[in-house]
């Protein structure tokens, strides 16, 4: 769940993206509009979080050229995450197409519980708990369980792992992995899918009666798959 944090104050950009980070998600950060604006051109993200006083481009008016490109970027969820949360200002943002509004200050409890819901919107899939044979991902607490068991994941594992269970029977090409798992400023190339998704199948392997694995489909990618008793 690869997400774009727009945001000129250098410490409250740190400090959001450290969270969630720590809530294993994926983070770019863009300081300026125009450097947002690029990156919305050009990349895909599940989520942008939008200040809307900027330099070199107003957020709103980033907003408004997300939305006027059409197509699966033009639909990005955008939270807006700004000081400007006078009424007007709340109500225009949701009118150019902003999904949610947050003024500053905030509690970062209540950022973090947007953040998931709009993610949880985005995938189509409201459920709070996905599952594949004894492996079930918590929406809400971000945390996999593997038979009644927390399943210990490194955060570039967890990525990878919840981008395939928040797609049941849907395959996911390297490509598309690896932009979900890391951001640009990440020094890796894309054969470190593979090494990830070898050190889940050996955690998930040792659990036999656990039900769950990840298939390669040659030519196409990966997808998860209840394993047959």
């Amino acid at each position: 769940m690869r997400i774009l944090l727009v945001e000129d104050h250098v410490e409250l950009a740190h400090w959001v993206s450290k969270a969630l980070r720590d809530a294993n998600l994926t983070v770019e950060c863009a300081a300026t509009g125009a450097d947002a604006d690029t990156l919305l051109h050009t990349q895909d993200y599940a989520l942008v979080i939008l200040d809307l006083t900027l330099p070199r481009m107003d957020g709103m008016e980033v907003l408004r050229r997300l939305r006027a490109r059409g197509g699966s970027r033009g639909g990005t969820p955008v939270l807006i995450l700004t000081a400007r949360g006078g009424l007007e200002d709340r109500v225009q943002g949701l009118n150019e197409g902003a999904d949610d509004y947050l003024a500053k200050p905030f509690e970062l409890a209540e950022l973090e519980a947007r953040v998931k819901a709009l993610l949880r919107r985005r995938s189509g899939n409201e459920a709070l708990v996905h599952r594949c044979g004894q492996l079930s991902f918590d929406t809400v607490s971000r945390m996999f369980s593997y038979c009644g068991e927390p399943l210990a994941l490194t955060p570039r594992e967890h990525a990878v792992l919840e981008a395939l269970i928040a797609r049941p029977g849907r395959a996911l090409s390297k490509e598309k992995l690896f932009q979900e798992v890391f951001a640009l400023e990440d020094d890796v190339n894309l054969d470190a899918i593979e090494l990830y998704v070898h050190r889940i199948r050996k955690k998930l392997e040792r659990r036999p009666d656990g039900g769950a694995s990840i298939v390669t489909l040659r030519g196409i990618g990966y997808i998860m798959q209840e394993r047959p008793a």
